[in-house]
């Protein structure tokens, strides 16, 4: 019996352990977690723009989600619980898939013609609709005014270059926020939802984004260099800004999770200092103060039942 005890005593420090960070896991404010998905949802990009000189931006597009699929199939292994998934559940989660696909693909293309900056600007766009749309008090409709001027100024975007990439940008922006919608709602399903519903969300994604990029990445196989810049892609852009994003979206409300998007372009002028030496000028530092100062500004209703 003593024996056992011993051998029983590691496995319960384990346990022990593994239950402690979870509990402070769901203890975490919303806010903290969506740091996380801000740091990393421009710094992927970043190194994806160095990678283009190997790899076609489609074919970075199908490594990332290739990527963060087979991390997440390990993981999670989602077909084990889709079998309980309602059709609601399964319709949402497949959509969102597609939408995963097809929005890679139009950003990685659209930052491949324009500056990484202007296509932030036209992805900002939409989720500016959704926070006007939550944003139904004085205090609120103060702060959304403050991030847009700030988001503005940020990124001074200019109606100059590729017509395709303005064109692949806004199809981008558009599906930035069909996303939003679809990743808020997946993070509330009963059965399928948070990160399991996002696991399977990207195995549909891989299905979708391989005849559209997979032909363009096949050479990257005998790349070791350019197959681990990929993967680097991959986790840095899907894996850990979505786990984020779904962590923070069971505990904010849609309206200002939006709201928090708008730090995007800021965190993205702070990533190109560190990785591409980008320094801003003083007008950039102003505005990422203005965007700061919206989000916190920003006041969520407490209604009881997030949006």
């Amino acid at each position: 019996m003593a024996a056992e005890a011993h051998h029983a005593s590691p496995r319960l420090v384990i346990a022990t352990s593994i239950s402690g960070l979870r509990a402070r896991a769901e203890a975490a404010p919303g806010y903290s977690y969506f740091v996380g998905s801000a740091v990393f949802h421009y710094l992927g990009p970043a190194f994806a723009v160095l990678l283009f000189a190997r790899v076609a931006p489609l074919g970075v597009a199908w490594l990332r989600i290739a990527t963060a699929a087979a991390v997440y199939a390990a993981w999670r292994r989602p077909w084990r619980q889709w079998r309980f998934a309602g059709p609601e559940a399964r319709r949402t989660i497949v959509a969102m898939g597609c939408v995963l696909a097809v929005m890679n693909a139009c950003f990685y293309e659209a930052i491949s013609r324009l500056p990484l900056a202007t296509v932030a600007a036209i992805e900002f766009l939409p989720v500016v609709a959704l926070a006007a749309f939550g944003a139904r008090t004085l205090r609120n409709a103060l702060a959304l005014a403050a991030a847009v001027g700030g988001v503005y100024l940020l990124t001074d975007v200019r109606l100059s270059g590729d017509p395709l990439g303005f064109l692949l940008a806004f199809l981008n922006a558009g599906l930035f926020a069909i996303y939003i919608v679809l990743a808020h709602r997946v993070s509330r399903l009963e059965r399928m939802g948070g990160i399991d519903g996002l696991a399977a969300a990207m195995l549909v994604g891989l299905v979708v984004v391989t005849p559209i990029g997979g032909w363009t990445a096949g050479h990257v196989l005998t790349d070791p260099v350019a197959l681990g810049a990929g993967i680097g892609v991959g986790i840095t852009s899907s894996v850990i800004p979505y786990v984020c994003d779904q962590l923070a979206m069971a505990k904010m409300a849609r309206a200002t999770y939006a709201l928090f998007v708008s730090l995007l372009p800021a965190t993205a002028t702070i990533v190109g200092i560190i990785v591409l030496a980008q320094l801003p000028k003083p007008l950039e530092v102003v505005a990422i103060a203005l965007v700061i100062s919206g989000v916190a500004l920003h006041r969520e209703r407490r209604t009881g039942v997030l949006d």
